[in-house]
C-alpha cells in the first residue's frame, strides 16, 4: 500500500466552488449515493452531482428535514438511514442492492463534531460510530453496488481536525481515559483518512477507488451546533461582531466552495488510477511532518494544508480496519 500525496495541479484553489469543478463533466447514468446529503455541504455536492446528470439518493435520519432541504432539486431520491443504528444501515443497503442498480459514487458527507461524551446503543462512542463506524459498515455493505459500477469512487469527508489526535486504538471510546470533544472528534476524521486508504487497496481490483479530504472551515453548517458563539469566535470562524469570517485562504468558505473538494474527488478525471489520497483546495494535498503539525490548535492554527503522518500510515490503516470488522459485525 503506497500514497502519493502530492500536488496534481488541479488548476482549482480554495476558492474555486462545486459549480467550477463539475463543468464539462457529464455525470449522466451515474449514481451517487451522499450520505448527509440534506443540510450543508453533503446539500450542495448533492444538488451539483445532480445538477451533472447523476441520479443522487439521499439516505436521512430525519426524513421531513430532507425532504424540506431538497425540494426544488429534481430527481433526488431520498430513503431512511441511521448511521448509528447498525440494523437501519443494513436495511438502507439491502434496499439499495435490491434495485439492481451500480453504485459509481458515494460520498460519506454526514457528521457530528465536538459533542458531548455521549454513546449509542453498543457504547461507542457518537463521533467514531457516526463519522467513522457507520460509513465503514454503509461502504461494506454497499459493496457489491460498487463493484457492479466497474469504476467507483468513495469519498470520505474528513477534516484537518485529524491533527487533534490519531486513532486512539487502546481506548477508542474513551472508557478508560478522560473524555475531551476535540480528541474524539480528531480521532474519529483520522479515521476517515485511514478508511479510504485501506477501503482503496482493498478495491482497487474491482476498480473501487477512495479518497479522503477536509472540506475547509464552513461556519453555515449543522456541526456548529454544539458549539457556543464564544467556541466558533475561538476557532476563527465568527469575528468579535458575531459575524462569519469568509476567507477561503485561510480555509473559512462557503457552502459552495466547501463542496468542492468532495465533488472534485467524486469526478474528477486527474484522479483516474489513483486513490487512497488525501485532498484539500481540489488537488491532493501534501504531507506534513508531526513536528509541521505539533502547534496545531483551536486557536493557535497553521493554515498550512497537509495531512499528518499517522494518517497515512498503512499500519495503522490495516489495524483499523480489523478493528472496524469487530466492532460492526
Amino acid at each position: 500500500m503506497t500514497t502519493a500525496q502530492h500536488s496534481l495541479h488541479s488548476g482549482f484553489d480554495a476558492a474555486s466552488t462545486a459549480e467550477d469543478v463539475i463543468k464539462g463533466i457529464d455525470l449522466t447514468g451515474k449514481v451517487a449515493v451522499v450520505t448527509g446529503g440534506y443540510s450543508g455541504i453533503g446539500l450542495e455536492t448533492a444538488r451539483v452531482l445532480r445538477s451533472a446528470g447523476a441520479e443522487v439518493v439521499v439516505p436521512a435520519r430525519d426524513i421531513e428535514k430532507a425532504r424540506a432541504a431538497l425540494k426544488g432539486i429534481d430527481g433526488v431520491e431520498i430513503d431512511t438511514l441511521d448511521l448509528l443504528d447498525p440494523a437501519s444501515i443494513d436495511a438502507f443497503a439491502e434496499r439499495f442492492l435490491a434495485t439492481g442498480r451500480p453504485l459509481h459514487i458515494l460520498v460519506d458527507s454526514a457528521g457530528v463534531m465536538a459533542t458531548p461524551l455521549t454513546r449509542d446503543a453498543r457504547g461507542y462512542e457518537v463521533q467514531f460510530a457516526t463519522n467513522h463506524l457507520g460509513h465503514f459498515q454503509l461502504a461494506k455493505r454497499l459493496w457489491p453496488a460498487l463493484r457492479r459500477a466497474g469504476g467507483a469512487r468513495v469519498v470520505a469527508v474528513s477534516s484537518w481536525g485529524h491533527r487533534f489526535s490519531p486513532v486512539l486504538f487502546d481506548d477508542p471510546h474513551f472508557e478508560h481515559h478522560a473524555y475531551d470533544r476535540w480528541a474524539a472528534y480528531g480521532q474519529s476524521k483520522t479515521a476517515n483518512i485511514l478508511f479510504a486508504l485501506a477501503l482503496d487497496e482493498r478495491g482497487r481490483a474491482d476498480g473501487i477507488r477512495a479518497f479522503s479530504l477536509h472540506p475547509g472551515s464552513i461556519v453555515d453548517t449543522d456541526l456548529k451546533r454544539y458549539l457556543a458563539e464564544e467556541d466558533l469566535k475561538a476557532v476563527g470562524v465568527l469575528d468579535d461582531e458575531g459575524r462569519p469570517v469568509l476567507d477561503p485562504e485561510q480555509q473559512l468558505k462557503t457552502v459552495e466552495q466547501g463542496a468542492a473538494t468532495s465533488v472534485w474527488c467524486a469526478t474528477s478525471p486527474l484522479l483516474d488510477g489513483l486513490g487512497g489520497l488525501y485532498c484539500e483546495n481540489s488537488d491532493v494535498a501534501p504531507p506534513m511532518s508531526l513536528e509541521e503539525g505539533s502547534d496545531w490548535s483551536l486557536t493557535n492554527r497553521s493554515r498550512k494544508p497537509g495531512v499528518l503522518p499517522y494518517a497515512i500510515d498503512p499500519e495503522a490503516a490495516e489495524r483499523l480496519w480489523d478493528l472496524s470488522e469487530r466492532l460492526t459485525a
